[in-house]
């Protein structure tokens, strides 16, 4: 049996499910999409954005890359960024990491794997996210928590460092100085419990009460 039989049959169910729920159901899709929010998140099979929302299609335009990360030099993220605040007008940005990463671990252990001596895109990319967690490595190195709790207090910081990136960007900027409703979430999801936990958040509120303070 091949790989995509199994995946047509399931889509085949899930499609007859809907109908029944509700014959009208993807005919409202047709015309166009409006999704409320953008979703940045990691690539990891585990962490399916709709699925661990309860997401419906037309909820949430999402972009995955492998740790979650925000680099302005990625025209795939940034064109998804310009194309969701411009044009589709999204009124709230989710950055999600989440814990037991592959990627923040493998940017972590990057000095001792076979993968720092490539030249490719995989090994470029780590390295990049190995750089951004420098300030983080002299404490988990030093740090007597085990393995994961380790792991799981960078990849909370790694967060925090790619919404700053995030809010940085020119889209995200220019919406902000046109005035117009943007909230910025960067969250964590836990595969132990399934819960999203939120980690920091800016809005247009404080942005707007930034510029009068430096006006």
């Amino acid at each position: 049996m091949t790989i995509l039989k199994p995946l047509l049959a399931r889509n085949r169910s899930w499609a007859l499910q809907q109908r029944q729920r509700n014959p009208h159901y993807f005919r409202k899709h047709v015309a166009g999409q409006q999704p409320h929010a953008l979703w940045i998140g990691c690539s990891d099979s585990r962490v399916p954005a709709e699925v661990l929302t309860g997401a419906h299609p037309g909820e949430l335009f999402v972009h995955r890359n492998i740790a979650n990360m925000v680099l302005q030099d990625d025209d795939s993220l940034m064109s998804v960024l310009q194309y969701a605040l411009d044009y589709l007008h999204v009124s709230a940005i989710v950055l999600c990491g989440h814990y037991g990463c592959g990627g923040v671990q493998a940017a972590v252990n990057l000095p001792d794997l076979p993968l720092s001596q490539e030249n490719s895109a995989l090994a470029r990319r780590l390295k990049h996210l190995r750089q951004s967690l420098a300030s983080e490595l002299p404490q988990y190195q030093q740090s007597e928590e085990d393995e994961a709790q380790r792991l799981n207090r960078v990849i909370d910081a790694h967060v925090v460092t790619q919404f700053a990136h995030l809010v940085d960007c020119p889209p995200v900027q220019q919406v902000w100085r046109q005035g117009r409703a943007l909230d910025v979430f960067g969250c964590v999801y836990d595969l132990h419990e399934g819960h999203l936990k939120e980690l920091i958040h800016q809005d247009s509120a404080e942005v707007r009460d930034e510029l009068k303070h430096s006006a």
